[in-house]
């Protein structure tokens, strides 16, 4: 409603007739504002607004407000009710106006308090919904954030008629005849800049000092039962009241002068900007991010590779334990925060689930197999469409939920509602910079929490979570928005991002090349100077152990990953092949030693099941062995020259002897190496989970219309002119006999009349319904519902009378 409109035109008495008078793109835009007011969907105008005023719907709505629009409804909250622009505007610049961009937003955030249906009335009449002014107005149990008090009136009430002229004589204002004329004429008093100032002038020092404390709040304060003097000076002239024993307050009026007029002591009508911005180049940013965007991929694959043969145990109330988490992080040689990201981050993709069998485990899904396939580019653009949509926040494992149970990951309590919506205004918030631009967090965070001032300590946690994912995620290089970040901003519900940019295709080529090769080097370590085609990888992580990670990944041979590599089914040849085939550099002779020496002894004993036997052609072998101290727990015993027994089980067998520094192999029962190759776990096919949302979810806008349709239909229905009916129900619908409303009816048909009639469902509901009879016939009435807006056939039975609309108009 413009400000010319509310001077010129006739003022709405409620709420709902100014919402009547509201176009249906308005009424459009307070549905999409607040979604929860659709369910159901409101009969009329009437019950629109009635929903609207509920506490619970107005908490959300104000939760979503920003801070100048929320500074200004928590003016209004202090302001007289009504209250006129001007005395609101006052509020908010002070009696010194400084700022002139207060004046200039102003209107804008009027307009968003009335687009919420929080606010309504012209400019000379703005009024609060009631349930918003009692959600902002201050009390002593909810201080405002203007740190006003309570109004004289209020501070005063319950306060002896006696006391109350002792408060004017002393104040120097003439004894009235009730207290409520005293209580006006103090306010006054206080009102009156000029006079209030004269009074001021006269306070002792430390009055003015205590003042100066209450002023922007908390406006409370305590005083003993024998105040000192300059608290007897306020006290005696109404400048502090008492509000309980030994409790003082300063009325509102007295704060508002000492403040200069103002409510808030620094309103905030525009944003911050975010700042200082600092420039890199943006192929420098698109590369750091791509390499970050690598370095997710091999990380994610590595945990999996890792869960596939030993998948940790779930808990019984669900999720991961502190001391798998632990083991994890060493994998993937990074703190724990980090590593909860990643596993938190395969779960939301649907790479990671629980298999459900009795001893319930974690391992990777079919869908992991499916990913493996995909190229880089497409694997990243799924991990990363996962991430932007969830409201899994691994930041909360770790801590403790409203009971005090400890949050775990991959555990329930886990799912934040704001956090997707925090993570993309984010991103959307550097994707406003130039590219290659970068800010400080706390420069993002100070915009968010202008936006969303509500909850603001728990979305600057989410905030700075998602900053710091974006970053591990490879979303951003240097904490500025990449190409292909900015690609995935505007794609995530599966259509091309900016400019008609896919974010794989925008990330494909900065994606390095897998090689097939590696640097072979004397100290038994191979360096891979990037990353390697999968199979290169797979086959060198059995060969040996990774040292670090980095640019370039460093392997180290020893004698155990060699032995694991034989275990594997590969011969000495075969990995001497392989290493040939696959360096830049020749094979090193310690190296080409140590394959060959751990292959000579590798399988020399060979162990099977007895509980288990040891057997060697090298009778002097196993001569050591029994004579070695170590080998005591096995418990081993001569069978013949060349045969041991033992009373451990082959696997307990197996580790002992490697332990002691050994190389056997299992041997099956016809006298086979058993070739040692762990089986990879898959659970069942399982769907990736969904986010978890609060309250119902934003309307389309096919939804919207036919809402609005509806709510227009309903409240023409129930504001239209009607002929007084005969008799009615006791919930107001007409009431006619059977005969009577036949004959209404088909009369209708034939003048084209349009009726009001009472309804009852076929679950006893009642409703009032205008229709436009067209057909009747068989018992019953086939009519346009104005109330629906469509064509309905209904039983004649169920009618319960019907009425005429006084100009046959709907």
């Amino acid at each position: 409603m413009s400000r010319e409109t509310d001077r010129t035109g006739a003022a709405p008495r409620t709420l709902a007739e100014e919402l009547r008078e509201r176009p249906d793109e308005a009424l459009a835009a307070l549905l999409r504002a607040r979604p929860d007011l659709l369910n159901p969907v409101p009969g009329d105008l009437t019950q629109l607004a009635t929903r609207a005023a509920t506490r619970a719907s107005v908490a959300r709505a104000v939760d979503r407000l920003d801070r100048f629009a929320l500074q200004t409804a928590e003016a209004l909250a202090v302001a007289p009710d009504p209250c006129r622009y001007d005395t609101l505007a006052a509020l908010l610049t002070g009696d010194r106006p400084t700022d002139p961009r207060i004046a200039e937003r102003l209107p804008h955030a009027l307009a968003t308090l009335r687009e919420q249906a929080l606010l309504w009335g012209p400019e000379d009449r703005l009024r609060l919904v009631r349930t918003v002014r009692d959600l902002l107005t201050p009390t002593a149990g909810r201080p405002s954030p203007t740190g006003l008090g309570p109004t004289v009136a209020e501070a005063t009430a319950g306060m002896s008629p006696g006391r109350l002229q002792q408060l004017l004589s002393a104040a120097g204002l003439p004894a009235t005849h009730d207290p409520v004329t005293a209580v006006s004429a103090l306010t006054e008093l206080f009102e009156d800049r000029t006079r209030l100032a004269a009074l001021l002038d006269t306070a002792p020092a430390e009055a003015r000092d205590v003042l100066d404390r209450l002023l922007w709040g908390p406006p409370y304060g305590t005083v003993t039962a024998d105040p000192a003097p300059h608290l007897r000076w306020l006290l005696d002239r109404g400048l502090l009241l008492p509000t309980a024993p030994g409790s003082v307050v300063l009325p509102r009026e007295v704060a508002l002068h000492l403040r200069a007029g103002r409510a808030h002591r620094t309103p905030e009508p525009v944003p911050p900007e975010p700042a200082p911005v600092t420039g890199h180049s943006p192929a420098t940013v698109d590369a750091t991010a791509a390499g970050q965007a690598f370095t997710a991929l091999t990380t994610v694959e590595e945990l999996l590779t890792d869960w596939e043969t030993a998948g940790p145990l779930v808990l019984r109330a669900g999720g991961l334990s502190v001391r798998d988490l632990k083991r994890t992080a060493t994998v993937l040689d990074c703190p724990e925060p980090t590593a909860a990201f990643w596993v938190e981050l395969a779960h939301t993709a649907g790479l990671l689930a629980s298999d459900g069998e009795v001893n319930e485990r974690y391992a990777p899904t079919p869908g992991y197999d499916d990913w493996l396939q995909l190229p880089p580019e497409l694997r990243w653009a799924r991990l990363a469409t996962a991430w932007l949509a969830t409201t899994r926040t691994p930041g909360l494992a770790g801590g403790r939920d409203a009971k005090g149970r400890a949050l775990a990951v991959l555990g329930p309590g886990l799912d934040r509602t704001a956090a997707p919506e925090v993570r993309r205004r984010a991103l959307t918030l550097l994707a406003a910079l130039p590219p290659g631009a970068a800010v400080p967090h706390q420069a993002v965070l100070d915009r968010l929490a202008w936006e969303h001032p509500a909850g603001q300590e728990s979305r600057a946690r989410l905030a700075r979570w998602a900053l710091t994912e974006a970053e591990l995620l490879g979303v951003t290089g240097r904490g500025a928005l990449a190409a292909h970040g900015r690609a995935l901003l505007g794609g995530e519900q599966g259509t091309h991002g900016e400019h008609g940019t896919d974010p794989a295709a925008a990330l494909a080529p900065l994606l390095p090349e897998p090689l097939d090769h590696v640097l072979l080097q004397a100290d038994l370590t191979a360096v891979a100077p990037g990353p390697l085609h999968r199979p290169l990888a797979q086959t060198l992580g059995v060969l040996a152990d990774i040292e670090s990670k980095g640019g370039a990944t460093v392997y180290r041979f020893s004698p155990g990953s060699v032995r694991r590599a034989l275990d594997a089914g590969r011969t000495a040849a075969d990995l001497l092949t392989f290493l040939a085939e696959h360096s830049r550099t020749p094979v090193p002779q310690p190296l080409a030693y140590l394959i060959e020496d751990v292959a000579r002894r590798h399988g020399t004993l060979r162990v099977g099941a007895a509980s288990a036997y040891l057997r060697c052609d090298d009778e002097a072998l196993l001569a050591e062995l029994l004579a070695d101290r170590r080998s005591a727990p096995l418990r081993l015993r001569r069978l013949a020259p060349t045969v041991l027994a033992a009373q451990a089980d082959p696997e307990e067998l197996l580790a002992g002897l490697r332990a002691m520094g050994y190389a056997p192999a299992a041997e099956s029962a016809e006298g086979d190496v058993l070739i040692s190759r762990p089986d990879a776990h898959r659970t069942p096919p399982r769907t990736a989970p969904a986010p978890v949302h609060e309250g119902p979810p934003a309307p389309d806008a096919t939804l919207l219309d036919a809402a609005v349709r509806a709510i227009r239909a309903g409240d023409r229905a129930a504001t239209a002119e009607r002929k007084p009916a005969p008799t009615a129900t006791a919930g107001g619908l007409p009431r006619t006999s059977s005969a009577e409303t036949l004959a209404t009816m088909q009369a209708a048909v034939l003048t084209g009349s349009v009726l009001w009639i009472g309804y009852v469902n076929a679950d006893g509901a009642a409703s009032q319904r205008v229709i436009a009879p067209v057909k009747v016939e068989g018992g019953f009435v086939t009519a346009y519902d104005h109330t629906a807006d469509e064509v309905r056939t209904y039983p004649l039975h169920r009618i319960t009378g019907v009425a005429e609309l006084a100009d046959d108009t709907a």
